[in-house]
């Protein structure tokens, strides 16, 4: 069985809102503690906290505390292990140090079990119970495909609330018996290798058009600065939630067109050929020069695509449909300088848009990105499938609820083994 998250949108009423709104507070205020002390075990006494004794603490806590005892055990655990995958990351070097957050930028709150609330739902809207908050909340949503359900997290995000819950599934998808290369693009998002071209929509750019001149409304306000202890004026806070209304609506108009193209992609193709992009170094500013506002664009363009996404997408619907998603070795097979036919590398700058062979015995003529595509293609056929790991990459690389009780409780045995 496969995990997968569905989020459904929360309707609590006033008195359930002012619940929500305090746990999430308390949470917030657990997150700094937790952190606060991590830094002063480690800064005055040059001892390490980890995740166990923040955990071991939390009884003596909640007897100080004694507001903490309103709230189940387990969700407040899985609080303190956002703060330890939080330092995990930056050990590893993959996130910032850790920070204290305010309470306007936590966004909730998670229930690791299924002990501490229950949803009543066939997949498609219902009711979930937070039994800490004591209330059931009507929620409304629609799950591709519904199973057993496992984690639930509660989050607030632009005045409104939201319920994130994994369920155990064992989804579907239907497929195709070919095989396809894909290329993207700025201009033509997503090109075939059978020469199709999916080009960028139209509404991304008459979004990010509303953005502007919203923005620039916005400017003419009067800005919090809270250094300063000016505060925002009322129409600032106005145009404020409007050109956040526009943002959100471009991000879920670009989600939904990739998720219809990839299952368009996927529902013909059991063997798609990608390529290996680092989007995080392609969209870095331009440290100096006059191409800053180049880069800037080309970034945008990149990102309005949603090159990170369109992999991730791929690669687990074609998991469902029991297909395959590989990417390609860009930086060694140079897919957009290769040949298609014949195998050998013709030079090319940005500028040149149509592949023209140099080998004189082949003289392949094809549009530049179609013959990437074809040469990604071509190269996936030639892999070994049968050991590729069709599956989708773990979300629990930094130890999970369930991975860490299983290694309290072996812990335990050795113990109890040892002792006479």
């Amino acid at each position: 069985m496969l995990t997968r998250r569905v989020t459904f949108r929360l309707y609590p009423n006033n008195s359930q809102c002012d619940q929500l709104h305090w746990a999430r507070k308390m949470h917030c205020d657990l997150y700094n503690a937790a952190i606060a002390n991590r830094r002063t075990q480690y800064k005055h006494f040059g001892h390490s906290v980890d995740y166990f004794e923040q955990q071991n603490c939390l009884p003596e806590f909640k007897k100080v505390w004694v507001e903490y005892a309103e709230l189940g055990s387990q969700t407040l655990q899985a609080t303190l292990k956002r703060v330890d995958i939080a330092y995990q990351r930056f050990f590893k070097g993959l996130g910032k140090y850790p920070k204290f957050k305010a309470k306007r930028r936590y966004a909730g709150w998670t229930y690791p079990n299924k002990q501490s609330w229950r949803v009543s739902s066939n997949g498609k809207n219902g009711h979930l119970e937070l039994r800490d908050l004591g209330e059931k909340i009507h929620i409304r949503g629609k799950a591709r495909t519904w199973g057993i359900p496992t984690t639930c997290t509660i989050f607030f995000r632009n005045g409104k609330w939201y319920a994130s819950i994994t369920v155990q599934c064992e989804p579907t998808r239907q497929t195709g018996t070919g095989s396809i290369g894909i290329d993207l693009g700025c201009k033509d998002a997503i090109t075939l290798s059978t020469g199709d071209k999916i080009p960028k929509p139209d509404f991304i750019k008459e979004g990010h058009k509303k953005v502007k001149v919203a923005s620039k409304r916005l400017r003419r306000k009067r800005t919090p600065n809270r250094n300063k202890k000016v505060k925002a004026s009322r129409r600032w806070k106005k145009e404020w939630k409007r050109v956040s209304k526009l943002q959100r609506k471009v991000t879920r108009q670009r989600e939904d067109w990739l998720h219809k193209t990839t299952s368009d992609i996927v529902s013909s193709n059991s063997l798609i050929a990608g390529e290996q992009l680092n989007v995080k170094k392609m969209t870095g500013k331009a440290k100096k020069g006059k191409r800053k506002l180049q880069k800037a664009g080309l970034n945008r363009s990149i990102l309005d695509v949603g090159f990170g996404m369109i992999g991730d997408l791929l690669t687990y619907k074609a998991a469902e449909a029991n297909g395959f998603y590989v990417e390609s070795p860009t930086q060694k097979l140079k897919p957009t300088q290769r040949c298609a036919k014949c195998w050998e590398l013709t030079p090319k700058t940005l500028a040149d848009r149509v592949h023209v062979c140099s080998n004189p015995d082949c003289n392949h003529v094809e549009d530049r990105d179609v013959n990437a595509a074809q040469v990604n293609e071509i190269w996936a056929r030639g892999q070994e499938l049968s050991s590729l790991d069709a599956e989708l990459p773990s979300s629990t690389a930094y130890g999970s609820m369930k991975q860490l009780g299983a290694k309290k409780r072996q812990k335990q045995r050795l113990q109890r083994s040892k002792s006479p």
